[in-house]
């Protein structure tokens, strides 16, 4: 290993070294990513061992993995089966769905167009919590307990349908000032979690400049530990289209950066799936257009 290589695997530690400096890890949370963002691609299944070897390798013990899995399994997050010695794992509907509903903004090329057009849902009292969280995670900002948002039109087939049946909801394209929406929203936390994630991973994003492709585990890790840190940022933004965001937004800076490491990673770490055994990706056109304008 070369000396430019020896300091991506250091930049790479420190950034593990940073994850488990967080406070208490959530391992469920990674292990999500890693199915949602390596495994699903590749049909949805993996054996036991494999998440392990990538847990293992951003510093988490077999056992901790275990206990993750069992409380997966009994949320209903995933479905175990055994096959002789060895457990396999799958998403089942409910991590699938969860999934399917972030993919579109964790590897969007950037933020979405707008032509002028909101919908606003108001509701005679405060909607409960998985109301409002499924409002939330589809675009809408919730301006106050039971008034929430949305910068675009949402079409008469929307899965929201039945959330916002209880609902008044108004759909219009013209606002005064519509720029005051960024001062309706806590942009300022989001903002500062964004410029962490740069300051945190720049490092590794200019290793990776200098030095070969890391080894092919350590590119599945990477790319599970980054995918990991992002998703827990860009599924808080709303995704505001550019018109309405704050000024010096650091959001597009960081997924720039966000995607020019995940294309250094992408070879390696996917030859790591075909060594460890994985099917082939079902949807290679789908994988290829992350964080690209490329639509499949």
């Amino acid at each position: 290993m070369d000396v430019s290589s020896d300091r991506a695997a250091a930049a790479l530690e420190a950034l593990i070294a940073r994850l488990h400096g967080r406070g208490r890890l959530r391992v469920w949370s990674l292990v999500i990513t890693l199915f949602g963002d390596a495994i699903l691609p590749r049909g949805g299944e993996a054996p036991l061992a494999l998440i392990q070897d990538v847990m293992t390798r951003l510093g988490i013990e077999a056992g901790a993995v275990r206990t993750a899995m069992s409380r997966l399994a009994a949320d209903h997050w995933v479905e175990r089966e055994r096959r002789g010695r060895n457990s396999y794992f799958r998403l089942d509907a409910r991590g699938r769905h969860a999934f399917d509903l972030a993919t579109r903004r964790i590897y969007a090329a950037g933020p979405p167009a707008w032509d002028g057009s909101w919908t606003v849902a108001i509701a005679t009292a405060s909607p409960a919590a998985n109301a409002a969280a499924e409002l939330t995670e589809n675009g809408f900002l919730k301006l106050a307990d039971n008034i929430f948002l949305c910068p675009r039109a949402l079409p008469e087939q929307n899965g929201l349908r039945e959330v916002l049946s209880d609902m008044l909801v108004i759909r219009g394209s013209s606002a005064e000032h519509p720029e005051q929406l960024r001062n309706l929203w806590p942009s300022q936390d989001i903002a500062n979690a964004y410029r962490d994630l740069l300051k945190s991973w720049m490092p590794y994003a200019f290793e990776l400049e200098q030095s070969s492709p890391p080894p092919a585990l350590d590119a599945m890790a990477a790319r599970t530990l980054l995918i990991h840190d992002w998703r827990r940022i860009v599924l808080r933004d709303p995704g505001l289209p550019a018109a309405l965001l704050p000024r010096n937004w650091p959001g597009e800076e960081a997924r720039a950066m966000v995607a020019g490491i995940y294309g250094k990673l992408v070879a390696n770490s996917e030859r790591w799936l075909d060594e460890a055994g994985l099917p082939a990706q079902t949807k290679r056109a789908a994988f290829a257009a992350r964080f690209c304008d490329i639509k499949p």
